[in-house]
Order: C-alpha cells, then structure tokens, then sequence
C-alpha cells in the first residue's frame, strides 16, 4: 500500500546572520563581561551601604578639604618661588654676561698694549743696533727669532678634520690600532709632523691660524683641543710658511712628512689642500723671551 506523501522540511524563514563567532562562547563571554561578578557585586554593595563615593562624615569631608587645600597651597607656593627665582637667575646671567664682556675687553686692552710695547723695544734695539753698525744683523735676527712680522712668497696649507669623524679608516680599522685616537680628526702630532716637514722643506717663517712659531713654541693637546703655545686653536688648520713657494711645496709633498699626511687623508679622509702663494704675511709672535740661553762674548771665544 502506497504511504501518504510526505511534506517538505520546513527551512527557517530568519533573515539575520548567523554570528562569526558563535562556536567560541567562551571568548565571547569573556569579552562581554571582563569584570567579574564578585568585583560587580562588591560595588553595588559598597555603594548600598553609603561607604562608597564622597565621605559622609563632617570628619572625612573637613580632611578631603584640607588636603585639597594643602594640594593647592603646595603648588601655588611652587609656583610663586619659581616666579620670584626667575628674575634673579635672568640677573645673574645678565652679570655673567656682562663680566665676561669686561673681561674680554680688558684682555683685548692689554693685547693691544702688548703689541704696542712690542713694536716699541723692537724699535729702540733696530735704533741702538743701527749706531753701532748691526742694523741688517737685527732685522735678520728678528726674523729668524719670530720676533717681527716677516711677508713673502710662500705656501697655504688646510688642515681639516674628516666630514665624519666617527668613522673608521679605509681597512675598516680605527685610526687607534695606529697608535693614533680618534678617526679623521686631526691631532697635534699630525700638525708637528706638518711643521716639521715644512721646516726641513726650506721654510723660513711658519704660522697656524695667525700663531706664529718659533723655537720656543710648542704644539700640544688639551682633550680635543690642539694648543700652540698654549692658545686653543679650532680647525680648519691654516698653515702659512714663507719660503721658495714652488720649491717648498714640491719639497714637503714629496717629504716624509708630505706623504703621512697624505696617508692621513687617503686612510681617514682628513681634508687637506696646498697652494703656492705670492705674498703671504705673518704676525709676529707674542713672545720670544730668552731665561737660560746666554750669548757668548768676544773675551770668552779668544
């Protein structure tokens, strides 16, 4: 016997999404309820029974006030000593820097006077030489000591720290596995070396930054600082010597001293340049006092 037929499975009529993440309700119930009941419940009590959110006592609402009055007192007190402090620093640096304006005008007035008792004693000894017959001798003498400003043919020399100083040399090892210290930057031997090499090419007066030299001077360091006679010089390091310009410049580049510096430069990319000039003048220097070395007399030679 034939059966009835049977109807179709009724399908959901529903419209909405399912949701992505219906298969992790525990996730789910996490994220909706991140504060946990017991934390819920506590508040809501806490809250029915009147300890919670502003204090009720006149006790605890006298305190909240006087802490908010001392909060506030503290930071207007802040307040009005860095207001008052502030015009006394400001005064202060206003007399640091007017001393320091002093002090370098007084340094310049007594500069200036140096120099002008300088040109002074070289005057009178040209003057007491010259009547005894050894006026060319002094002007040589002066010269060759430093004593007097000198112009003439000569070079130009730059002496500059690298671009980078931080860097390593062209091997990829620091300049102080050298014996040096501090990649591309020069040092006061570099700039020895220099006046060395200059002295022994034919110069005949030498001076850096406007620092002439003598047999005296001394070329030192102080921290980064390359002193010559103990005045701090800051590169880029400006070499005149006076001599033969196209022999003295030929002479140095192809010295022992020329081709260290040019290591210098190829190693660690320390900057130089040399030129021949046709005029170069230089100061004289600031001071050639002799303490030990004496003159030998005529009685004492014969």
């Amino acid at each position: 016997m034939c059966g009835m037929p049977q109807p179709p499975p009724v399908r959901s009529t529903s419209t909405r999404p399912a949701r992505p993440d219906a298969s992790m309700s525990l996730l789910t119930n996490v994220m909706d309820h991140s504060l946990d009941d017991g934390y819920a419940e506590a508040a809501a009590r806490k809250k029915a029974d009147g300890s919670g959110g502003m204090p009720k006592t006149l006790r605890a609402k006298l305190g909240l006030a006087a802490g908010l009055v001392l909060a506030a007192l503290v930071v207007t007190v802040g307040a009005a000593q860095a207001r008052v402090a502030a015009p006394v620093v400001a005064k202060e640096r206003e007399e640091l820097v007017d001393r320091i304006e002093g002090e370098t005008s007084a340094a310049d007035k007594l500069e200036k006077s140096v120099d002008e008792l300088r040109d002074e004693v070289n005057t009178r000894r040209r003057e007491a030489l010259e009547k005894s017959g050894d006026g060319d001798r002094s002007d040589l003498m002066g010269m060759l000591s430093g004593a007097v400003e000198v112009h003439g043919p000569g070079v130009k020399l730059v002496v500059n720290d690298a671009k980078d100083v931080s860097g390593t040399g062209a091997d990829g090892q620091p300049r102080g596995t050298s014996g040096f210290s501090d990649t591309g930057r020069v040092r006061d031997r570099d700039m020895q070396r220099v006046v060395n090499g200059l002295w022994e090419s034919g110069a005949e007066a030498i001076s850096i930054n406007g620092q002439r030299l003598t047999a005296l001077s001394a070329i030192r360091a102080a921290g980064d600082a390359i002193l010559v006679d103990n005045r701090p010089l800051v590169p880029p390091y400006t070499v005149l010597a006076v001599g033969d310009g196209e022999q003295l410049s030929r002479g140095f580049q192809d010295s022992a001293d020329g081709l260290y510096l040019h290591a210098l430069q190829e190693s660690y990319g320390i900057r130089t340049a040399i030129s021949v000039a046709d005029d170069l003048k230089l100061p004289a220097a600031p001071s050639v006092i002799v303490r030990t070395a004496q003159p030998i007399s005529e009685k004492g030679t014969s």
